[in-house]
C-alpha cells in the first residue's frame, strides 16, 4: 500500500510561484504508473489539474492551468512535483496528488490513495 505525502503550499502573491512536492512511501510510483494533481477550493469539488506518466514523463493539464503549471517526477526520490507559476487568486485551494489507474482520465473516481493536501493561498 503507497503512503502520499503532499508538501511546498503556502501564502503567496498573485505573480508568484511555488512548487508543490508529492513523496510516496511503502511503494514507489513505478509500481504505479501514474501520478494526478487535483485540487479543491471552498465550497467547491475537486477538480482535475495535471497528471504524469511515471515511466517517460509524460504530462497533460487541465486547461486553466496549462502554460503555468508543470508537473515533473524525481525517480531517485521517488516524489512529483508541481511547479506553479503566474499564480492567480483563483488558483488558492488545497492541493491534493493521487494514484491514477486510466491515462487520459480527469475523473476523480480514476484516482485514489489520496494524499492530506497542502494549502495554496493567492492574494491578490
Amino acid at each position: 500500500q503507497v503512503q502520499l505525502v503532499e508538501s511546498g503550499g503556502g501564502l503567496v502573491q498573485a505573480g508568484g510561484s511555488l512548487r508543490l512536492s508529492c513523496a510516496a512511501s511503502g511503494r514507489t510510483f513505478s509500481f504505479y504508473g501514474m501520478v494526478g494533481w487535483f485540487r479543491q477550493a471552498p465550497g467547491k469539488e475537486r477538480e482535475f489539474v495535471a497528471a504524469i506518466r511515471w515511466g517517460d514523463g509524460t504530462t497533460y493539464y487541465a486547461d486553466s492551468v496549462k502554460g503555468r503549471f508543470t508537473s515533473s517526477r524525481d525517480n531517485a526520490k521517488n516524489t512529483v512535483y508541481l511547479q506553479m507559476n503566474s499564480l492567480k487568486p483563483e488558483d488558492t485551494a488545497v492541493y491534493y496528488c493521487a494514484i491514477g489507474s486510466r491515462w487520459g482520465s480527469r475523473t476523480r473516481a480514476d484516482f485514489g490513495s489520496w494524499g492530506q493536501g497542502t494549502q495554496v493561498t493567492v492574494s491578490s
